[in-house]
């Protein structure tokens, strides 16, 4: 019985050496989770920079579903906030500076802890793909903040998951969103014709992109070299397209806003008459223009419209990557001649 009367001077001890335990803890902590996504750095900045859009990636969200979202007037950009109200207490986060499409710095405040700093961090690599660094970092922790470090986890068990599965949604949904695409039958119209530059060249259907792709930039260099005023988009005139053989001869073409007189041997001068035609947009990735041109095709036949002979069947590009590397915000209008 008499061992009972150091119980208390344990107890003592225990709490002395658990309160001295927790205030050697570190006084700052840094968690840093990357990922490797195939979809340009844009692409995803967009995702971030926009708190509205964290509903759709937000492991958090996922996993509780009772959480309630508020949303400041200014939801994107520097300056944008948004907070939230969920079972273990409030929080809110604030968009501090952005440097698109490469970084951005946010600060996140919960309940009466000290404010922790985000940092968001998009690498373009030369495959084309985007490292995405998600990382969050605090100093001058409190002892109450560390005591429940101790006892819920390292900060790197407590956040690393969910920066983990947040970023795994995060590729998800871009690469959902790049792929969005409609095809659209504008009905018969009125095309203007004009003059224009163009280089032609035949080809493989399967060597079509890359041959056009190289054919194109020389056009639109020779048009800024010698300051001739473009009227539109850039476009190519479908003259043979022979699936069977795997086939194609095709002109790409500049619009200009008066004939031009060429002074070099492959870039020539042209010119479009007016023409009736049904026109087609596809807002998307080229890879969807097959089902653009197989519904346009099906459309004339079965509203018993007459393809004209010999007539233009176009391609042109309203917005593409130069534009924006979002291949769902791409647009092409497509033209076939009609009688």
């Amino acid at each position: 019985m008499k061992g009972f009367k150091y119980v208390p001077l344990l107890i003592l001890v225990l709490v002395i050496f658990g309160a001295v335990y927790v205030t050697v803890q570190p006084d700052n902590f840094e968690v840093t989770r990357s990922r490797t996504i195939k979809a340009p750095a844009s692409v995803l900045y967009d995702q971030i920079i926009d708190f509205r859009k964290w509903e759709a990636w937000s492991p958090w969200i996922e996993r509780d579903s009772t959480i309630t979202l508020i949303y400041s007037d200014t939801t994107e950009g520097v300056g944008a906030s948004y907070s939230w109200i969920e079972k273990d207490g409030k929080g809110s986060m604030t968009t501090l500076s952005a440097e698109e499409p490469t970084a951005i710095d946010q600060r996140m405040q919960f309940e009466d802890f000290p404010a922790s700093s985000i940092r968001w961090s998009f690498e373009s690599l030369d495959s084309g793909e985007t490292k995405v660094s998600w990382t969050i970092a605090g100093d001058n922790l409190p002892f109450g903040f560390k005591l429940y470090s101790v006892f819920s986890g390292s900060m790197e068990e407590q956040i690393g998951p969910d920066f983990e599965r947040g970023l795994e949604k995060l590729d998800s949904i871009a690469l959902a969103r790049m792929n969005v695409y409609s095809v659209t039958i504008e009905g018969v119209t009125e095309h203007g014709g004009g003059y224009y530059l163009y280089n032609t060249t035949s080809c493989k259907i399967s060597d079509f992109e890359s041959k056009m792709m190289g054919m194109m930039p020389k056009l639109e260099a020779y048009a800024a070299q010698n300051n001739i005023s473009i009227a539109g988009a850039p476009f190519v005139n479908l003259l043979k397209w022979d699936e069977a053989n795997n086939a194609t001869i095709f002109s790409c073409c500049v619009p200009t806003t008066a004939k031009v007189i060429s002074t070099e041997p492959d870039i020539l001068t042209g010119q479009l008459l007016p023409f009736k035609a049904l026109k087609t947009t596809l807002k998307g990735d080229y890879e969807h223009l097959k089902e653009a041109w197989d519904q346009s095709m099906a459309h004339v036949t079965d509203n018993g419209l007459t393809f004209a002979d010999n007539g233009p069947m176009m391609e042109a590009y309203q917005k593409g990557p130069a534009d924006t590397a979002n291949p769902a915000e791409w647009i092409t209008e497509i033209y076939i001649a009609l009688k």
